[in-house]
């Protein structure tokens, strides 16, 4: 492990042992030699010697324990200890995220690599949203789902970006409890939206292919905008299943083996097997990866074999086009969402899992909207006719 992380290995004690931390002021706390027991998010009883009250004497030279003289070493974590009805309960206020520190020459060419993708992704995504905005000609449904889309991915890579960039530049690569709450609701609301939003997309082109001369008529704006809705309420709502029931899981420990508080890393910190969480990630996980990629695949089954009846090329390769953007999309979110909570626990390490989420995080939203400009005639002109504005504006 580089330096960050064996720093970390030493302030927490938590690979090798479960110590018992009693909380002093300012955030210190101190470790009892020989006690075991206090645990986690939720809490679990501790043993008799844990249930004492520790006094504190000397912060410098060591604890004094009443009625027993035993020197204690300080250590610093990030644990508060509360005591209910006789109970000690750790509750950790801060995680460390160890993200790359095994590999500490590597973190400035990260640095350098994810604030260029994140630019991008910002600049690429706004501007997408800007034109469909503005530009007259794009005020269609594909256009209106397509301008969720990239506010999702500016939210969904604003959640965890900024966090990383901080910590590959910072020794001390730490995160408040809230800050990681947050951040994991912010991911999960953002990739299960975008999962119903890419089926809904699909349906889309499915009607505008298939079904051309009535496509005003079923695709009309209060459809668009309630199929929409639809896919932002069942992704928020999953997302906050998800994330309550996983801060409420006991933990043994602070220190994520990930770049951020992704929900598969913390909880393998969990103090115990937890049936109902396998239960809900298991639904929640089919309920928005294979159904919806299913309803994708089918749809495309029914745009192919139109397709393939149009006697002219042209109209062959306008269809191809407009269909095109979209499924390189849903091909490259898929396949890396699938890869990484599809997979058995021990197909593969967490390096392998930590690069993979990377670029499910970073590059797919980065070449969005790349690939529905550079694929469709009709944005590359509303931008250049919005440069051109914004040309003789200034």
């Amino acid at each position: 492990m580089s330096r960050h992380g064996d720093s970390v290995h030493r302030l927490t004690g938590l690979r090798d042992a479960q110590p018992c931390w009693t909380h002093r002021p300012y955030g210190d706390t101190i470790q009892t030699a020989g006690t075991h027991g206090t645990r986690g998010l939720g809490g679990r009883r501790g043993s008799p010697r844990s249930q004492s009250v520790l006094e504190e004497r000397d912060v410098r030279g060591g604890l004094e324990v009443p009625g027993d003289e035993m020197k204690i070493n300080i250590r610093i974590t990030t644990g508060a200890k509360k005591e209910m009805q006789g109970e000690n309960l750790t509750i950790w206020t801060f995680f460390f995220l160890e993200g790359f520190s095994r590999y500490p020459k590597l973190e400035i060419v990260l640095f350098a690599f994810s604030l260029v993708m994140y630019l991008i992704t910002l600049l690429g995504n706004s501007t997408l949203i800007l034109v469909t905005v503005l530009e007259s000609r794009l005020q269609t449904p594909m256009y209106l789902f397509l301008g969720n889309l990239s506010f999702m991915d500016i939210c969904y890579t604003s959640a965890s970006i900024p966090t990383l960039l901080v910590n590959l530049l910072s020794s001390q690569k730490t995160i408040v409890f809230s800050g990681c709450a947050v951040q994991m609701y912010l991911s999960l609301a953002m990739g299960s939206t975008e999962c119903v939003l890419l089926a809904v997309m699909a349906y889309d082109r499915y009607v505008a292919i298939c079904n051309s001369l009535r496509y005003p008529v079923i695709m009309n704006r209060q459809v668009c905008v309630q199929m929409a809705a639809v896919s932002w309420v069942t992704g928020c709502l999953t997302a906050l299943l998800e994330t309550t029931c996983a801060l409420q899981i006991p933990l043994c420990g602070n220190l994520i083996d990930h770049f951020t508080c992704e929900i598969l890393a913390v909880l393998k910190l969990a103090c115990a097997h937890s049936l109902l969480m396998d239960v809900i990630m298991l639904v929640v996980s089919v309920l928005l990866l294979p159904i919806p990629m299913l309803l994708i695949c089918i749809s495309y089954v029914f745009i192919l074999s139109t397709i393939l009846r149009i006697s002219s090329a042209e109209g062959r390769n306008k269809a191809f086009s407009t269909c095109g953007a979209h499924l390189t999309v849903v091909i490259l979110y898929y396949g890396a969402a699938l890869s990484m909570y599809l997979k058995p626990s021990s197909s593969s390490s967490q390096e392998v899992d930590k690069i993979i989420s990377l670029l499910y995080g970073m590059l797919t939203p980065m070449l969005n909207p790349i690939i529905y400009s550079l694929r469709n005639k009709e944005v590359k002109d509303a931008m250049k006719k919005l440069l051109y504005r914004t040309h003789e504006n200034l």
